[in-house]
């Protein structure tokens, strides 16, 4: 997206959507979460209400992401919002059709995956000075990982044996890994709510997969609701295989 492309701005017809979801512990409503983000939020939230399907979030992940190409600042959001049965996965991209930034299109994908489907949620932990680390210590930078069709990344690259001098041909190794979505959350560039948020993401899609108690939802959430005026891709596109 260049810089002169709009940021959608919160307004007035925002401010009741989604008022029902809200999520102690991880801060902020979802509404919230799509406002402070600032991408399209009217846009991206009457999408994800769609995909809803009436259902009510039990917890949610918003995710902007910001990439830098030549003179253009590019940005995407991926939003992770889990219900007691599906994990509805909303990827928003935009596109700037003439130069002077007038024309913008955005591109929506949504994803709706059953619960049980989700073979596994791996959480990678990045902590600076381990050697120095005490309880309670932030985490530098997280990624969480969610693989439920069975896609898999493969990495390669030549192989060494560890010598410098050696210019033997030792093929080639690499790394499998099974990942459907991977979002990685960094305090220093997201903040380190961001990365609390994730966690306790990543810990309520687990309780629901594996059938324990499933953190509840908050007491205000009404009884599902038709999808008509309310808020109640494969994804990350920055990590796609």
């Amino acid at each position: 997206m260049s810089p002169k492309s709009p940021m959608s701005p919160s307004g007035p017809a925002s401010a009741g959507h989604h008022a029902a979801h809200n999520h102690s512990t991880q801060g902020q409503s979802l509404d919230q979460a799509l406002q402070r983000a600032g991408f399209y939020p009217v846009l991206v939230a009457d999408v994800v209400d769609d995909a809803l399907d009436g259902r009510d979030c039990l917890a949610h992940l918003v995710h902007l992401e910001t990439h830098f190409e030549r003179a253009e600042v590019r940005r995407h959001i991926t939003v992770l919002v889990l219900t007691e049965d599906m994990l509805v996965i909303t990827h928003v991209d935009d596109q700037q059709l003439d130069d002077a930034g007038e024309q913008i299109v955005a591109q929506i994908s949504t994803e709706s995956v059953p619960v049980a489907q989700i073979r596994s949620v791996v959480l990678s932990y990045m902590y600076s000075q381990p050697q120095n680390y005490t309880p309670g210590d932030p985490v530098r930078e997280l990624t969480l990982s969610i693989a439920w069709s069975g896609g898999q990344r493969l990495d390669v690259g030549p192989a060494s044996c560890g010598d410098p001098q050696c210019e033997a041909d030792h093929g080639y190794t690499g790394t499998i890994s099974q990942e459907d979505i991977v979002l990685r959350i960094s305090s220093e560039a997201d903040g380190p709510r961001a990365v609390h948020d994730a966690k306790v993401f990543a810990r309520a899609l687990r309780a629901v997969n594996t059938g324990t108690i499933a953190p509840a939802p908050h007491a205000t959430i009404p009884a599902p609701r038709p999808r008509s005026g309310v808020f109640g891709n494969r994804l990350s596109r920055g990590h796609q295989r």
